[in-house]
């Protein structure tokens, strides 16, 4: 005779460990690990703070995301302590950790006690649609697609390297993108500048990038300014972002930028382009070197030609802006080794890639200060790198 299914949970309660909610909420704070194994919609009405939360139906896939170590102790909870005894058992029984135990009562006992419930900010339907493959990763999920939702981050250009990196944090729900940028639409730019068109020539970048994104993403605010960076504004348009994504074209505004942004605490992740190669690196102020460690004085003219002079392969502005997209989306997650401390340099002949190390310079006009005594930005007191790096040619 088949066991009925009463039978069979008392068979595999009988097999694993249980423990009270009351224990569970004083191992919690001794470093016990706490897994939700309910549906996403019942992690999203209310859930233990601090657990994390990995659905039963991709337990065996998922848990060692959650849980690497298989000697830590791990506590399951469903919601009235049944799906989390199946849990426990294909831990211990098929994937070999060796501390489980399940909450018995599940998170309703939990709740009714009376003990800590927090409620996530959810996604509506509409955005569980758009960001459902972000949210079958591990490393985004539905807090990780929050936090790029929350986050605000500044483009500056809306050229090569801003139109693929604001089309790509766009479509992947930054919530805030600013553009910075004073020129309009040429027939020349389109050749890689993707987020523009045709029908948009003599169209100021900002508005053509904003239509573009909105079209894409209604979730994203685009905020514009059809200004041309520098020392009498950065201050004023710096401020309230989490990251900035340097697209700039030139070494006066490029250290402008760094000295503001190291001053501000602002991570930025910077791209260049010229031919047929690019560079890209990350600097998060005071965690490692700043632009000005990795370029203490401008390289000669004849070193450093524009795209305008020189010319650049149309597609490879679109690998680079992708490229600083993803280290944004990193940065915002927290998640993955950021590019701080190293600087990436691809040659699209060639289809490879060099990564050397930089190091912060204890002796860095910039970054060795402390934020205060960088400027003064009441009085205007940035250097003038107009008058340095023309010296420095």
């Amino acid at each position: 005779m088949t066991p009925s299914g009463a039978e069979v949970l008392r068979q595999i309660k009988s097999r694993i460990d249980e423990v009270d909610p009351a224990v569970v909420r004083e191992q919690a704070s001794n470093g016990a690990v706490m897994i939700d194994v309910r549906e996403p919609e019942e992690w999203s009405a209310g859930h233990i703070p601090g657990a994390k939360h990995v659905p039963k139906s991709y337990l065996e896939s998922r848990i060692e995301g959650a849980v690497p170590d298989r000697d830590a102790h791990v506590i399951l909870y469903c919601a009235s302590g049944n799906r989390s005894a199946w849990a426990a058992r294909t831990l211990t029984e098929d994937l070999g950790y060796e501390s489980v135990e399940s909450m018995t009562g599940g998170f309703t006992l939990w709740k009714d006690r009376g003990y800590e419930v927090e409620v996530p900010r959810t996604l509506t339907a509409q955005q569980r649609e758009r960001y459902s493959r972000h949210l079958l990763l591990d490393e985004v999920g539905p807090e990780g697609q929050q936090k790029l939702l929350d986050a605000k981050v500044l483009l500056l250009g809306a050229g090569g390297l801003g139109s693929p990196a604001a089309l790509y944090l766009a479509a992947a729900g930054v919530g805030t993108l600013g553009i910075v940028d004073n020129d309009e639409v040429d027939v020349s730019n389109l050749q890689r500048q993707v987020i523009h068109s045709s029908e948009r020539v003599g169209m100021p970048k900002v508005d053509s990038a904003e239509q573009t994104i909105n079209a894409l993403n209604p979730d994203v605010n685009v905020k514009k300014y059809a200004v041309r960076l520098g020392p009498e504004n950065i201050m004023e348009i710096l401020p309230g972002y989490d990251i900035v994504v340097d697209g700039l074209d030139n070494f006066p505004t490029r250290y402008l930028l760094n000295d503001a942004s190291v001053r501000l605490g602002i991570p930025v992740v910077s791209a260049a382009i010229l031919g047929f190669e690019g560079q890209l690196s990350g600097f998060k102020p005071y965690d490692g070197p700043c632009y000005r460690c990795l370029f203490p004085v401008p390289p000669p003219a004849e070193l450093a030609p524009s795209c305008g002079a020189n010319g650049v392969l149309g597609v490879l502005p679109g690998t680079m802006g992708l490229l600083q997209a993803t280290e944004v989306i990193k940065l915002i997650l927290g998640e993955g080794d950021p590019l701080i401390g190293r600087l990436l340099m691809y040659d699209a002949l060639a289809a490879s890639v060099t990564e050397v190390k930089v190091r912060r310079d204890p002796q860095c006009p910039i970054c060795s200060r402390h934020p205060e005594e960088i400027a003064d930005e009441e009085l205007g007191v940035f250097p003038d790198y107009e008058a340095f790096c023309a010296g420095a040619h």
